[in-house]
């Protein structure tokens, strides 16, 4: 750790990867553990882009432990399912998402990083809220010509220690923090992307007005997500494989019984597009565009703070 000193109140929980410090605030209460019932919200990897040791004062360890239910929920409840079920799925979250996306999934994130615009601010510091095992953040920093820095959040500790391994030398930086009360000073990202996250926050107003929060002036929000296709025939389809085929994919190679079978529910109660524009807008974004890709089963929303370029294929809000 070298010369850092820690804040009052504050100690290393873990530290066994250079760039993936854990701090809590102690005392700690209970036993920190991998299984579902320990799990950990609002903390933060000992690594400041910022150069402070300060933490945010209302980070605190807690013990969740959600209802063992594939019904979305709401409010705070939310928040522990979302936890739980991603906490428990990690080991082999990529393996299916390829599988059950027949790999397009990466090609959708490489939309939304040219979306991003990125080479407008090449080595700026980005960030990927919701950011699972990494996927996203690796895309940008992976992108010809990239010199900036990328933190990858998400409240999911598992999924980030799933993803520390695909880091290598790629300058991206882990952080374990919630997309509704973001662990980072106003305006200091360039641009920030969401994928396959939005859905999951427990309260979607919130966690877009912290992304509005800390992007700089001028700084641009991609979100990637499902969304519900419109044309009639390929929508009996679709829905036919995402409610009955899919769950039982899901839980024969997770292993768990109903988080797959949470996915296409949580979809159905995601707001269409048109709605998700509106949002951005009320929560104080500009120059708010987005289009649908692969038959519409998902969606790029581009929000700008501040006037800004309009995004590459973006059709404006009507």
């Amino acid at each position: 750790m070298g010369s850092k000193t820690f804040p009052a109140g504050w100690r290393v929980w873990e530290a066994d990867c250079n760039t993936m410090y854990v701090y809590v605030r102690f005392p700690c209460p209970v036993h920190l553990g991998s299984g579902a019932g320990a799990l950990l919200t609002g903390c933060l990897p000992y690594w400041d882009p910022f150069g402070s040791d300060a933490a945010p004062s209302d980070l605190e360890l807690r013990c969740l432990t959600a209802s063992r239910d594939a019904e979305p929920a709401v409010g705070r409840e939310r928040a522990r399912q979302v936890r739980t079920i991603f906490g428990e799925i990690a080991p082999r979250y990529d393996l299916l998402n390829r599988v059950l996306s027949l790999r397009i999934d990466r090609k959708w994130r490489q939309r939304a990083i040219r979306e991003l615009a990125w080479d407008r601010e090449p080595g700026g510091l980005y960030l990927d809220a919701c950011a699972g095992t990494l996927d996203l953040a690796l895309e940008l920093a992976g992108q010809p010509g990239f010199g900036g820095r990328v933190v990858g959040a998400d409240f999911a500790l598992p999924m980030l220690e799933q993803g520390r391994s695909k880091i290598r030398s790629a300058p991206v930086f882990p952080t374990c923090g919630d997309t509704q009360r973001l662990p980072f000073p106003d305006a200091v990202f360039a641009g920030a992307t969401v994928g396959f996250g939005a859905r999951n926050l427990s309260d979607l107003a919130t966690g877009c007005r912290e992304l509005h929060r800390v992007l700089a002036p001028e700084g641009r929000l991609v979100v990637l997500d499902f969304t519900v296709p419109i044309g009639r025939l390929f929508r009996v389809a679709y829905l036919l494989y995402f409610n009955r085929i899919l769950p039982t994919v899901g839980r024969v190679v997770s292993g768990h019984p109903w988080a797959y079978s949470y996915l296409p529910k949580s979809v159905r109660q995601f707001p269409p597009p048109e709605d998700l524009a509106e949002l951005l807008c009320d929560v104080g974004f500009t120059s708010v565009g987005w289009f649908r890709l692969t038959a519409g089963i998902a969606a790029i929303h581009v929000a700008s703070k501040g006037a800004a370029p309009e995004a590459e294929g973006v059709l404006p809000k009507p």
